[in-house]
């Protein structure tokens, strides 16, 4: 498994190719390159995205591990979260 953003596959963007998805990454919609996977993903898959890239397809235990990962790096979930510096 790769170090990505985790994100659920809404549907697939018309055109394209069809190789663009919209993708729900922590409530944010955003277009994903999904045209390195092997097969498409469909609608309720969790993908791992690097740089706008779909690099891999994964199940929902791999995506939260992700989260994981990226919160003990220091990203915070969501931006409400993030430490108000003025208060240092």
């Amino acid at each position: 498994m790769c170090l990505g953003i985790p994100g659920r596959v809404i549907g697939m963007v018309e055109g394209f190719g069809d190789q663009i998805a919209l993708v729900d990454v922590e409530g944010a919609e955003r277009k994903v390159n999904i045209g390195i996977l092997d097969a498409p993903p469909v609608a309720g898959d969790w993908i791992l995205i690097h740089m706008g890239f779909a690099m891999e397809v994964v199940d929902e235990s791999a995506a939260v591990d992700a989260i994981g990962g990226l919160e003990m790096i220091g990203r915070p979930r969501r931006p409400q979260e993030m430490p108000d510096v003025r208060d240092a």
